[in-house]
């Protein structure tokens, strides 16, 4: 089951009873993630791998990011293919994804989302599935959704996205914080950061650009209106979602215009049940407001389930993608470039 944020991660409180009692544990996961990396060997691929991945749990936006690299490769006249773990689906792979055969509980959220872009390969076992996707021989790149902690394949570009409201947090390593290992160690592990949202003043993107060797550059996510949805600008809105970071959610909802009027957040990954559906419908309909929660929420909705099929009938999803400023948007195609030698 994904892990549930505490608030107390992001508080700030040096002193807290709780971060002092979990200190113990942390350290031994921190030590079960370094034994990992040391003692690994990792495998090569003939392709370029671009990893996307994050030094905390939960939601960063790096799978905004992650599409936003295979949208940029396929604008250049590449032709990548994404590698994803399928967190929170019971298939292991290797197998593609295809939308019109599996759903959210068999593959997760996420590749289903990253296949309306560009072929995706489902893989717990990382080297195996770049092995099927140099098989294909169709592909250029690999875009690896998540896994900078991952040993067991080489990457080529490793880029970390960083909350730039949130940032670390504490500091300190599950449980006792949000990092997944000590951040010098994951800091080694990384090419390049990307810091979403914030903007320049950020404070965290200033303190990271004062400790990280490599690029650190700035990033924001934009909703999407589609053309044929309707505005949301002035609506009414239920906003419900099972994600890492529901404040960012919020912030998006508030920046396309939207009217909050009630929301309801679950855990991330978050399987919607047919008691959630009816009191979500019953919720907007109390509040008069439209039902608006996230394109990975909207994915969870798909499959055969009646009350799943009402529920995703009501909801509008709130698209969102990752924009950089142009400088430092040169900047990642030039990390991108770098990666990409011409293949023989």
């Amino acid at each position: 089951m994904p892990l549930e944020e505490p608030s107390w991660w992001y508080a700030g409180a040096d002193n807290d009873a709780r971060v002092r009692a979990l200190k113990p544990v942390s350290r031994i996961y921190a030590w079960a993630a370094l034994r990992r990396l040391r003692n690994a060997k990792p495998c090569h691929s003939r392709l370029p791998v671009i990893c996307v991945g994050n030094f905390t749990a939960g939601g960063t936006g790096k799978t905004p990011l992650s599409l936003l690299i295979a949208r940029l490769l396929i604008e250049r006249g590449a032709t990548p293919a994404f590698l994803t773990r399928g967190y929170s689906g019971k298939r292991t792979g290797p197998l593609w994804v295809d939308a019109n055969l599996h759903t959210a509980r068999d593959v997760g959220d996420e590749p289903l989302l990253l296949a309306e872009v560009a072929p995706t390969m489902l893989a717990r076992d990382r080297p195996a599935g770049a092995r099927a996707i140099v098989d294909d021989t169709r592909f250029t790149h690999i875009v690896m959704d998540d896994g900078l902690q991952n040993p067991t394949l080489a990457k080529s570009l490793t880029i970390a996205v960083v909350d730039g409201t949130r940032g670390m947090g504490n500091g300190e390593v599950i449980p006792a914080g949000p990092l997944r290992a000590p951040l010098d160690v994951q800091f080694e592990l990384a090419d390049a950061i990307v810091v979403n949202g914030g903007g320049e003043d950020s404070k965290v993107l200033r303190e990271l650009r004062a400790v990280f060797q490599g690029p650190v550059l700035s990033a924001a996510v934009v909703p999407q209106q589609h053309p044929d949805a309707p505005t949301l600008h002035g609506a009414a809105v239920v906003a419900y979602a099972g994600i890492g970071n529901p404040a960012r959610f919020i912030a998006s909802l508030q920046k396309a215009g939207a009217l909050v009027a009630a929301s309801r957040f679950f855990k991330d990954h978050h399987h919607y049940s047919q008691t959630d559906a009816r009191e979500l419908i019953k919720l907007a309909a109390a509040n008069g407001a439209r039902l608006v929660t996230t394109a990975k929420d909207m994915v969870r909705l798909s499959g055969n389930d009646a009350a799943l099929a009402e529920l995703r009938k009501h909801s509008q999803p709130l698209r969102i993608a990752m924009q950089l400023e142009d400088r430092d948007l040169h900047r990642l195609l030039s990390l991108i470039e770098t990666a990409s030698p011409t293949n023989g």
